[in-house]
């Protein structure tokens, strides 16, 4: 597999040099429920029409009322589970000839394909004789194990994929998934996900979720009913460190309090009382909440392929403690800007949590050390490194056509 290094900043917000394009994206799975595929290409979309770039975006399900003109739907999906989660996906019946439709309707200087692997729409374009403009692909998604399913599907996916003529994968762990079933002819390049770096530093504290001394405030934030997003870690850490801080506040903020529910009871009749549930909150509503907390946890055991609630609470300069993931310690340099513990031992993450609690001085040294880390997946550097990968796709293929 040919890995290019992750592309350098070319010194330029455009390195296109003035060329506007017309950009179609194609997400796998349905805006209907939020998950980090859909919200990088979202921010991905309002970057490029911030630049003046055109920009439509075409996802399985049906339309709501937040979304933006320039999301199209297919007015359909369907559930099946997918790498710890639940996908909502489109492939069967119409799908093909609605997607294929869409991009010739489109006349795209660049078709933008993200996780084209997925039984999906991103699959759909990907056929012989159908390539009306040059293809990009983003592979986000990184195994543990590697997937049965993707060791038959290997022939088939490396013929369909050769299509495409440039590829970003979102870390090195998402690079060690895509090489086992990507052709040897396409070019890799790690790029990772982007967050509004600014968005997350203004961000304003608020009162009822800062923690004191006596009270610290120590959060998680995800889809709390998903084994892989190891609550049940978060969860009996809570109770060891309640064992030494018996006032402190856990603030839950995500789907699934009903099963979070069910395992603090699990791990202690009384946890329960003392965890907070927030629901699903709104991105200002996020960004405070890093910015208030006194530790962030992420205690997740597997299925992840970057770890951008790292990067977005790190941002905000709030002291990060992170199990020990291959994409986790890729974001935090090897525990040079957050605090690590064994994937699944809750011993070690409630120990981690107490070092950052009781030592002011490396809490703020953890959240500055943070913080400029952060600036390294900046919105505006990652698309300038997106942007150059399109120019190469477009030079490519008007060089085969002048051939």
């Amino acid at each position: 597999m040919n890995l290019h290094s992750e592309l350098p900043s070319t010194g330029t917000a455009d390195p296109l040099h003035g060329r506007k394009l017309k950009v179609g994206i194609i997400s796998p799975y349905s805006f209907e429920t939020p998950g980090g595929v859909q919200l990088h290409i979202r921010d991905l979309a309002q970057q490029l029409l911030a630049l003046g770039h055109r920009v439509e975006v075409l996802a399985p399900g049906r339309r709501t009322e937040d979304m933006p003109l320039w999301v199209h739907t297919t007015g359909s999906s369907f559930s099946i589970p997918y790498n710890g989660s639940v996908a909502h996906l489109s492939y069967f019946g119409v799908a093909g000839r609605l997607t294929r439709r869409w991009v010739r309707q489109g006349h795209f200087d660049i078709l933008h394909l993200h996780e084209p692997e997925v039984p999906s729409l991103s699959h759909k374009p990907l056929i012989p004789g159908f390539s009306p403009c040059p293809y990009v692909a983003t592979f986000h998604a990184a195994f543990d194990s590697y997937p049965l399913a993707l060791k038959i599907a290997k022939p088939y996916l490396r013929a369909n994929l050769s299509n495409i003529k440039e590829g970003i994968c979102v870390s090195q762990s998402a690079f060690d998934t895509a090489s086992h079933y990507l052709s040897d002819d396409i070019g890799l390049r790690i790029i990772p996900n982007g967050i509004d770096t600014g968005f997350f530093a203004r961000a304003k504290s608020k009162p009822e979720w800062q923690g004191t001394s006596e009270r610290p405030t120590i959060g998680f934030l995800g889809r709390m009913a998903e084994e892989r997003k190891g609550f049940r870690v978060f969860a009996q850490a809570a109770l060891h460190i309640l064992s030494t801080r018996p006032g402190a506040r856990f603030l839950c903020a995500g789907d699934g309090e009903e099963e979070a529910r069910r395992i603090a009871r699990s791990v202690s009749p009384s946890l329960e009382n003392h965890l907070e549930f927030l629901g699903r909150i709104s991105d200002e509503d996020k960004a405070s909440l890093y910015k208030s907390l006194d530790v962030y946890v992420a205690p997740q055991i597997g299925g992840e392929s970057f770890g951008i609630v790292l990067v977005e609470a790190m941002a905000a300069g709030c002291p990060v403690v992170a199990s020990d993931l291959p994409a986790f310690l890729a974001v935090s340099q090897k525990g040079t800007s957050m605090l690590h513990f064994g994937v699944g031992d809750s011993v070690a993450c409630a120990e981690q949590v107490a070092l950052v609690l009781s030592d002011m001085d490396l809490k703020g040294s953890l959240g500055r050390l943070g913080q400029e880390r952060s600036t390294c997946y900046d919105w505006k550097l990652v698309t300038e490194q997106i942007l150059s990968v399109y120019g190469e796709a477009l030079q490519q293929s008007d060089e085969t056509l002048s051939s």
